[in-house]
């Protein structure tokens, strides 16, 4: 079935407000303005809505008929501490912050769902449409999950979407059981013995343990990790001195561990600790590792998955489903509301013939693809309808 007309002809109206947000784009526990919005928005389509859930977390339920059934639909609303290089007339207006991963897009699709149905109430259940704060790194999944967001809202299951500029407009992913990694973050401070640089045998310098360190932790993965799982060990910050010719007292790493199964996890994160003490003696500075678990994998439940898989392929078509996805070691906050109610994650394909859509995320020239804000919001109406059809 095509996007319904009512749909497609409130694309011009989706295209705003998905533009309004990425030109105001607000950090995690931050989105005040957005969640203003939503609420607002919700609110005048006749849809009950609580506020305060992790913050600025915004929920609205739409109860239609007499069934016990409930589903949860979540999208996330926080954009990302970088810089924009779009020249666009919807560019940040803010400094330092972007919506370089598409939540403005996914915020504005679940709208969309949200105001259709409550025009069209062409289901008998109850939804509860989810708007996430802070799912870049702080975790607001988790934070709703920990104050009560099923306890209050109970959903027999619930579904989130993320845009993928790897796929075609018209094509979505749907896969069983993983589909993202654990996400975990890391800091290495080395102490060690400042100095003259003109000097360096009187110092122990920090950096040069620094710089072995940044080699010798690719080794976890290159030569302990079995390759047909995947790992990733990203070292991302190298901070360390403040003047050219100092050798300072202390340098600092800071970076990311991505894996798909908690015994690789587990490894990675001991033998990490295992080679950063073993580089530091050898130069004789001290070192801390200071590794903090994140977000769990997101796993696709089974009946939740081909609930998902139906609504697509009566959207788009058989063939325009894909039922598995190639291995992404990329986190997702999802994963919390999943391990609580049977859940599925699906990607939808926002590649433009022309070009459009096709910058990757967390890119500085990342723009999402407004082509399928219809097609986002018709799959969420089309799987409310189908998992909640009228008797």
């Amino acid at each position: 079935m095509p996007v319904p007309n009512r749909l497609a002809a409130m694309a011009p109206e989706m295209t705003e407000w998905r533009r309004d947000l990425h030109a105001h784009p607000e950090l995690g526990l931050e989105e005040h303005r957005t969640s203003e919005i939503v609420a607002a928005k919700l609110t005048a389509w006749g849809i009950a809505v609580h506020r305060g859930l992790a913050r600025t977390g915004v929920v609205g339920t739409l109860k239609v008929g007499s069934s016990p059934r409930a589903i949860g639909i979540r999208a996330d609303m926080d954009a990302l501490a970088m810089e924009e290089a779009n020249d666009v007339p919807h560019r940040s207006r803010h400094p330092g912050r972007m919506h370089a991963c598409g939540h403005d897009g996914h915020t504005a699709m679940l709208l969309g769902a949200a105001k259709y149905l409550a025009e069209t109430r062409n289901f008998d259940g109850t939804v509860h449409f989810i708007f996430q704060p802070a799912e870049e790194g702080l975790g607001g999944g988790r934070i709703m999950v920990e104050e009560g967001l099923f306890d209050l809202f109970p959903c027999d299951r619930v579904y989130g979407a993320h845009n993928d500029y790897q796929m075609p407009v018209g094509e979505m992913a749907v896969a069983e059981g993983a589909v993202s990694a654990a996400s975990d973050r890391f800091t290495i401070t080395i102490a060690g013995r400042g100095g003259h640089a003109a000097r360096p045998h009187q110092t122990v310098d920090p950096v040069l343990v620094g710089s072995h360190l940044v080699l010798a932790l690719q080794s976890i993965v290159a030569r302990g990790i079995d390759p047909a799982d995947p790992a990733v060990v990203s070292i991302t910050q190298f901070h360390a001195g403040s003047a050219g010719n100092v050798i300072p007292e202390e340098a600092m790493l800071n970076g990311t561990v991505r894996t798909r199964k908690p015994e690789v996890q587990d490894l990675i994160e001991r033998r990490m600790g295992e080679i950063a003490q073993s580089v530091a003696a050898a130069f004789g500075a001290t070192v801390t590792l200071d590794y903090r678990r994140g977000y769990p994998p997101v796993i696709n439940a089974p009946e939740a998955t081909e609930a998902a898989a139906r609504a697509a392929a009566a959207l788009l078509g058989e063939d325009k489903v894909h039922r598995t996805l190639p291995v992404r070691m990329g986190g997702e906050d999802f994963s919390y509301m999943a391990q609580k109610v049977p859940g599925c994650f699906v990607r939808i394909g926002q590649r433009g013939k022309d070009g459009a859509g096709s910058v990757p995320v967390h890119n500085p020239r990342y723009d999402f693809n407004d082509e399928i804000l219809p097609i986002g919001a018709a799959f969420w109406a089309t799987l409310v309808e189908q998992e909640l059809p009228r008797r």
